[in-house]
């Protein structure tokens, strides 16, 4: 072609062509150049050069025992909450704790304004001191008038004999008689005395313990381990008993409760595993993935919740430590059981296409094939594949975007 090209510059020359035409025939030149070019590089088949190997990084499908879990998001909950309110009315002289302090059961929190209690008390036993003085006396009289009428009775009965031999009169004896009678009715009455002595007695120890148990209210302890929250009354404001707003309310977080709800299609299996033992429930805090806590399923709602679907349950968590805090949203892993000799892959390895989910696999040769897959759980980065591949195989988890079937790959480190 060459050769073609400078025979029709040489004659162009000897016609007196002007240099221009030289131009253009040479530009005609260097296409013809190129159509030669081409041909030369698609060789005579028409087949395109094969491509250079394409970087890959590659996994080997592994088989190993992986859990049968239930993922979800959860609502930490506090195992109990109290709100403190004072019992009885009157004055907060003295708050013992501070805003989010910890505290343990018995421990002093309030103290109410006790004088006006101290006095109740005071009066209660004074009372109490004045009826057992009743007492007694009312039993001296008691104790004296039953041996007046033991008496009497005696002298009744001597008259009764001496009337019956006509030794004195009649009226003597029922003077006698009389006398017997009446003692007998102070008798009585003495008793009634002591009784009613008692019942005051009891009333005024009653009276004294209401009065104890009062003064006790002024002084206002935590129920249980917990720790507070804002104080909502501080000293010197006056309280009224079982009034609003409550001084302050305790949480338990020591254990923790964390409620969460999972579709209730997982509910069969759920109880089905519930029943042959405990089912570990592992909590961690979003971006806190480090210390994930340990708790275990203790309670199934009795109902599934038509509106959603959904059925919730409960977990028990020790949290000695802290990390789960009441109204956190969680990331909650159920653990049902565990599935043996699983086919895994890394997650990134599978692709989606028109016909559904595939891997490429390396073959010895390096080059690639896809492969159709069923794939199942995700767990930890890793994905369960039902059916599609087996163990020891290789499969391509970077670099697929460049593949095509058939393509050679390289192995990058």
């Amino acid at each position: 072609m060459k050769l073609v090209v400078d025979q029709k510059i040489r004659q162009l020359s000897r016609l007196g062509f002007p240099p221009a035409a030289y131009l253009g025939l040479l530009l005609i030149g260097l296409a013809l150049l190129s159509a030669c070019s081409g041909k030369s590089a698609n060789g005579e088949s028409g087949q395109p050069r094969m491509r250079d190997a394409v970087p890959v990084t590659i996994a080997t499908v592994m088989q190993k025992t992986v859990p049968v879990q239930v993922r979800v998001i959860g609502n930490v909950q506090a195992y109990s909450t109290v709100s403190v309110k004072s019992q009885v009315s009157g004055e907060v002289t003295r708050v013992h704790f501070k805003e989010g302090q910890y505290v343990k059961a018995g421990e002093l929190l309030f103290t109410v304004d006790p004088r006006a209690f101290e006095v109740a008390l005071q009066q209660a036993e004074a009372n109490l001191a004045r009826d057992l003085a009743k007492l007694k006396e009312a039993e001296a009289n008691l104790t004296r008038d039953m041996a007046l009428a033991k008496n009497a009775e005696a002298e009744a009965r001597r008259y009764a004999e001496l009337i019956e031999k006509e030794v004195i009169s009649k009226e003597e004896y029922d003077q006698r008689r009389t006398n017997a009678e009446a003692q007998a009715a102070a008798v009585q009455a003495d008793q009634a005395a002591v009784q009613t002595a008692q019942e005051a007695i009891r009333a005024d120890k009653a009276a004294i313990e209401n009065a104890k148990i009062q003064l006790g209210y002024t002084s206002i302890r935590s129920p249980m381990n917990g720790r507070t929250g804002n104080l909502l009354v501080h000293e010197g404001n006056i309280v009224k008993a079982n009034d609003n707003p409550v001084l302050v309310v305790i949480n338990q977080v020591s254990p923790i409760y964390i409620a969460f709800s999972v579709p209730e299609q997982h509910l069969a299996e759920i109880k089905k595993y519930m029943a042959l033992g405990k089912l570990l429930v592992e909590a961690t805090v979003p971006g806190d993935e480090e210390h994930a806590a340990q708790g275990e399923l203790i309670f199934v709602d009795n109902a599934v919740d038509q509106a959603t679907g959904t059925i919730q349950l409960k977990a028990i968590y020790p949290n000695k430590d802290n990390v789960l805090w009441p109204g956190q949203f969680v990331n909650v892993v159920l653990t049902l059981t565990t599935q043996p000799n699983a086919v895994v892959v890394p997650s990134q390895a599978i692709q989606t296409g028109q016909q559904g989910q595939y891997v490429f696999v390396v073959k010895s040769d390096l080059t690639v094939e896809p492969r159709p897959i069923t794939d199942g759980r995700t767990l930890d980065g890793e994905t369960v594949i039902e059916n599609g591949l087996q163990a020891g195989e290789k499969v391509v988890t970077d670099g697929q975007l460049q593949l095509v079937p058939g393509a050679k790959v390289e192995v990058k480190k």
